[in-house]
C-alpha cells in the first residue's frame, strides 16, 4: 500500500505560503537532494484544488526546466475538488464526493512507490484530521516570513512523532513526522 507523503518549504514561524520569495536563498545541493529523492519516490501525485491550478497553468507552458516539467508532466496526479469536474492536465484524476473513502482506495491501488504532495496546505490539514497522512516532511527554513499562510492555523492537536532529523549547512533543518497514535 502506497503512503501519502507530504513535503514542505516552511519558515521557523510556520508560513508555507509563496516560498519563491523567501526560500531560494537556503537552497542548496541537499536540499536539491532531498527534493529529487522525494520525486524519483514518487509513482503518484496529490494535491488541492489551488496548486492544481498553479501547477498546470506552470508547468506545462514553462521552459525553465525541460526534466522538470516533463517528470511532473507525466506522472499520475490526484486533485482533490469539490467544484473540479474535469482535470485537463494530463494524466490527472479528480478525487470528489466521499474523498477519503477515495483516497483509502487510491493508496491500496498504487505500487510501486508512494504519494508524494508539495504544498496543498488546507489538503494536509484535511487529510491529518482523517487518518490519511503517512508522512509529514518539513525543510525549516531559518527565517521568519511574518505573514501568509501557516501549515498549521485553527486546527485541532494532532500529535505527531519525529523519525527523523537532519540540519543542511544553510541551516534548514529536514524534519520527518509520522502521526502518533500514543
Amino acid at each position: 500500500m502506497a503512503k501519502i507523503i507530504s513535503s514542505f518549504f516552511i519558515s521557523v514561524d510556520g508560513v508555507v505560503e509563496s516560498p519563491d520569495q523567501w526560500h531560494f536563498p537556503y537552497w542548496n545541493d541537499e536540499m536539491g537532494a532531498v527534493v529529487q529523492a522525494g520525486m524519483q519516490s514518487a509513482a503518484a501525485m496529490l494535491m488541492g484544488r489551488r496548486l492544481y491550478d498553479e501547477w498546470s497553468a506552470y508547468w506545462t507552458t514553462t521552459d525553465a526546466d525541460p526534466e522538470v516539467a516533463a517528470s511532473i508532466n507525466n506522472a499520475r496526479k490526484f486533485v482533490v475538488s469539490s467544484t473540479l469536474d474535469k482535470a485537463d492536465w494530463d494524466n490527472t484524476t479528480v478525487v470528489s464526493g466521499d474523498v477519503a473513502a477515495r483516497l483509502r482506495e487510491i493508496k491500496e491501488e498504487i505500487s510501486g512507490g508512494d504519494i508524494q504532495m508539495s504544498g496543498s496546505a488546507t489538503t494536509v490539514r484535511w487529510l491529518l484530521a482523517n487518518g490519511l497522512l503517512d508522512e509529514l516532511n518539513l525543510l525549516v527554513h531559518p527565517i521568519a516570513v511574518g505573514h501568509g499562510q501557516r501549515l498549521f492555523e485553527d486546527t485541532p492537536t494532532h500529535p505527531l512523532k519525529l523519525v527523523k532529523s537532519e540540519t543542511f549547512e544553510t541551516g534548514v533543518l529536514n524534519l520527518t513526522y509520522v502521526p502518533d497514535a500514543g
